[in-house]
């Protein structure tokens, strides 16, 4: 029997979660950043905007694990204007996004205001010049993963995204893996079951 690969990555900015892309525009793929093999899938996704933490294997069972409601994701959210109180508690509590044309309410969740801004590299993409107005950082951890969750529940307390970045799930964080690097893990079985 095949040993199952693992591996952690850093998600740059403009790279799609795939391996494969049909639709007709080119996208930069994860197979641009290392010689993965072949069976390879992203575990849950970020989109083309979003940053960070992305895990990858060969195991689909361990994919649908790490996916599911039992597993923490948190994420660091740049937002546009200076994030307060109020709009935190709404996010703890849950707030009303859209998603496929209907109205959901999330769950609960773990939310704060990052006093401290992380120190990430760049973005390829610059996102704004301070001319624009001010921004600030908060946390936020989920235990679901809809459709573009965290923008969605940001613009909903009036703070849209301006840059996401996923810095961890369950006990495993992104670190210091530089943007686009790869490492290969052991066995995310022991670190997830």
């Amino acid at each position: 029997m095949n040993k199952h690969r693992h591996f952690i990555i850093n998600k740059p900015y403009g790279f799609v979660s795939q391996f494969v892309y049909t639709q007709k525009r080119k996208k930069k793929l994860l197979g641009e950043l290392h010689n993965f093999p072949e069976g390879t899938m992203a575990i849950g996704r970020l989109d083309v905007n979003s940053e960070g933490l992305l895990l990858l294997t060969t195991d689909g069972k361990l994919s649908a694990e790490i996916c599911s409601s039992k597993v923490e994701k948190e994420y660091y959210v740049q937002v546009d204007g200076i994030i307060d109180d109020k709009a935190i508690e709404q996010l703890q509590k849950g707030v009303e996004i859209g998603l496929f044309g209907k109205r959901y309410t999330t769950t609960p969740c773990i939310a704060k205001i990052l006093t401290i801004p992380p120190s990430f590299a760049l973005r390829s993409r610059k996102i704004r010049d301070e001319r624009h107005g001010p921004t600030s950082w908060a946390s936020i951890t989920l235990r679901e993963g809809k459709y573009r969750q965290v923008r969605k529940m940001t613009a909903a307390v009036g703070f849209p995204t301006l840059r996401l970045i996923r810095v961890r799930i369950g006990e495993l964080y992104l670190g210091e893996l530089g943007d686009g690097e790869v490492q290969e893990a052991q066995d995310l079985n022991k670190v997830f079951n």
